[in-house]
């Protein structure tokens, strides 16, 4: 291995996902010269087995689960998906994944691009290991962001490897349908996964070591989304936890604590994650390596003027939209610092603190019903100590539920702050309200007073008519 002398930055960023290109990006905006390390692809995990191939597989099936509600129109989409067409279009927008286009808006912004393992080497220095075995020290001025995402966690299950179970990266760029697929889990990488394969014509299996799916959202979200998939075909079995897994020839064999054996083609583990921080040398500056960062609410390391942990990484908000725009607000306090000008820490909504991570996180689950949130569940309001009042709906009381969809079954649930008089979170669940999703994040994040909504005035008929209904059930409790 040979070394390079140290080459100076003002803003040195660890990981080319959607959060590091952000920072860099708003670090280069600044003025600030910035250089980026990726030693896979140019992008991260969004772009190549989350967000992007997820949702190009789950569009299909989502358009012709709604299509089916239309009259006039289900009648022509009973057949089943074209899968190689699904997966083809899911190559597409992978760019089959190459990452060409990201490397090039990276040479756009001004930025320079290091291929290779990126490692902490010391206060304000980051050693890269290329592919070619050549080391590069580089220095960082003003900071060092580390914007490494997190990984699947698998279960210690004895074997495990040997059967080459699915994180959610196989199950987002397998290129054939199995006929059988076992899903371990209940969050929304498990629903959403069991959702596109069951439409591509896997028998699916999902089992739920909990006692319901979507365990972090307002309770009748999973109940729904269950529903959904046992009417689609899937066997989803709570109470359920996988206890051992062998590989018999192409048979995947689970066996269970309630002394059930399943068999499949393939089984996907989607049961969390855990940070991609094991081997970026956080020991050399004082830190656990494969630990969670702390971070102020300018993303900065706790303890540190120059560390920062952007994203997954700090565990506050494990989404793509989410760390992008803790990337925003970090990007600007780096630009602050440097310049010496002071930060608005007295704002709690202003340009240096990531707020809405407490507050206003949204988020969709791209499941046949949808489901959609913003800010804080009944459950978790309560826990914070506020006082508040939950008031449901029913979708399908909304006239444009009603022309979206024959039989359109879904619910809403407001949570209300009654000693600030302003909505603190919403749920939502049915065919399209995906959409309906910034509305309630503009009402949480704005802190728009109760008195003050009822004069935005939903178009009719809409969906979103559900907002004046809600409004309704809380002025009438």
């Amino acid at each position: 291995m040979t070394e390079t002398e140290s080459i100076a930055y003002d803003v040195v960023v660890l990981g080319a996902g959607p959060v590091g290109e952000n920072v860099a990006d708003r670090a280069r905006a600044a003025g600030l010269s910035t250089a980026i390390v990726e030693n896979e692809l140019v992008g991260g995990e969004c772009s190549y087995w989350a967000c992007m191939p997820s949702k190009a597989l789950l569009r299909p099936a989502i358009a012709r689960a709604d299509a089916r509600r239309v009259p006039g129109l289900s009648g022509a989409v009973q057949g089943p998906l074209d899968a190689p067409a699904v997966l083809a279009h899911r190559d597409y927008y992978t760019s089959n994944w190459k990452d060409d286009g990201q490397v090039d808006w990276i040479d756009g912004i001004g930025a320079d691009l290091y291929r290779g393992h990126g490692r902490l080497a010391g206060p304000r220095r980051v050693s890269v290991e290329g592919p070619d075995g050549e080391l590069r020290f580089l220095t960082a001025r003003h900071a060092v962001a580390v914007c490494t995402g997190t990984r699947a966690l698998l279960p210690g299950l004895p074997g495990l490897a040997e059967v080459k179970p699915w994180t959610s990266r196989e199950a987002t760029s397998a290129h054939a349908v199995p006929d059988r697929l076992i899903v371990v889990g209940g969050g929304v990488v498990a629903v959403e996964m069991a959702t596109a394969w069951r439409a591509l014509g896997s028998e699916v299996t999902v089992l739920v070591r909990g006692h319901a799916l979507l365990p972090k959202m307002e309770p009748f979200a999973g109940e729904l989304v269950a529903d959904a998939l046992k009417e689609a075909g899937a066997d989803v079995r709570t109470g359920t936890s996988v206890t051992a897994v062998t590989r018999e020839g192409s048979t995947v064999v689970a066996l269970t604590d309630t002394g059930d054996r399943i068999e499949a083609d393939e089984i996907l583990f989607a049961t969390g994650r855990v940070p991609h921080t094991e081997d970026i040398g956080l020991d050399t500056v004082g830190l656990e390596p494969g630990s969670w960062l702390d971070v102020d609410d300018s993303l900065r390391v706790t303890g540190s003027e120059w560390l920062y942990a952007v994203g997954d990484v700090n565990h506050r908000a494990l989404l793509t939209h989410q760390g992008k725009y803790q990337a925003r607000i970090a990007g600007a306090a780096i630009a602050a610092r440097a310049a010496g000008v002071p930060l608005l820490e007295s704002d709690p909504w202003g340009a240096h603190a990531a707020t809405a991570d407490h507050a206003a996180v949204p988020q969709v689950v791209f499941t046949d019903p949808e489901v959609g949130a913003v800010g804080l569940s009944l459950a978790e309001a309560e826990s914070a100590g506020l006082r508040v009042r939950a008031v449901d709906v029913d979708m399908s009381s909304v006239a444009g539920a009603g022309l979206y969809a024959d039989g359109y079954r879904g619910k809403a649930r407001m949570v209300v702050d009654l000693d600030r008089e302003i909505v603190v979170g919403l749920t939502l669940v049915g065919p399209g309200v995906g959409e309906l999703v910034h509305s309630a994040t503009v009402a949480v994040a704005g802190e728009v007073p109760v008195s003050r909504l009822w004069h935005a005035v939903p178009s009719y008929p809409t969906v979103s008519e559900v907002w004046l209904r809600l409004l309704e059930a809380y002025r009438d409790a």
